[in-house]
C-alpha cells in the first residue's frame, strides 16, 4: 500500500498541529519543520479547512489549528478523504477467472488495513512527544517563528 504525497502531508500537518494545540501555526512553520514546499501545504490546508478538521485565521497573528481534539480525528477518516479511490488493485481493469479468490482476499486485506487506521487517532501518532522533539525545535532553528 502506498499513500500519495498529499496524504502524507495531510497526516504530517495534523500531527504538527496536534503537537501545538495551544496556538495557531503558520504554513511556513510547518513547511520548515518538514522541509517541504509551502505551496503543497497550502493545498493540504485548504482541503483540511474545507472538511472542517482545521480552523484557519487570516492576518498577522493568523495560521491554523485543529478544529477539535486530536483524539477525535481518526486516521482512517483522514485517509478516506485524501485517498478517495483507495484500493489494492484496480478491479475494473482486472480480469479474473471464475472462482478466483484473489479479489475477496485483497478486499479482506483492504478492510483490515482500514480497520487498523480507524483504530487510531492523530493523538496516537504523536503519543511520544520526546521522539518528536527534533521536529518541535526545527522551525526555531531555521529562523521561523509561530505567532
Amino acid at each position: 500500500m502506498r499513500l500519495t504525497t498529499f496524504s502524507d502531508y495531510t497526516l504530517r500537518t495534523l500531527m504538527y498541529l496536534a503537537l501545538h494545540p495551544d496556538r495557531f501555526v503558520t504554513i511556513a512553520e510547518i513547511a520548515a519543520a518538514y522541509r517541504i514546499s509551502p505551496n503543497h501545504l497550502m493545498k493540504v490546508v485548504q482541503d483540511l479547512a474545507g472538511s472542517g478538521v482545521v480552523i484557519t485565521l487570516r492576518g498577522q497573528r493568523g495560521g491554523l489549528r485543529l478544529a477539535r481534539s486530536a483524539n477525535d480525528i481518526r486516521v482512517g477518516d483522514v485517509i478516506r478523504r485524501t485517498e478517495p479511490a483507495i484500493s489494492l488493485v484496480p478491479w475494473s481493469e482486472y480480469i479474473t477467472q471464475p472462482g478466483c479468490a484473489q479479489p475477496n482476499v485483497l478486499d479482506l486485506a483492504m478492510t483490515a488495513f482500514m480497520a487498523v487506521l480507524d483504530g487510531h487517532s492523530i493523538a496516537d501518532l504523536v503519543a511520544d512527544p520526546a521522539a518528536l522533539a527534533p521536529l518541535l525545535d526545527r522551525p526555531r532553528q531555521l529562523g521561523v517563528e509561530g505567532p
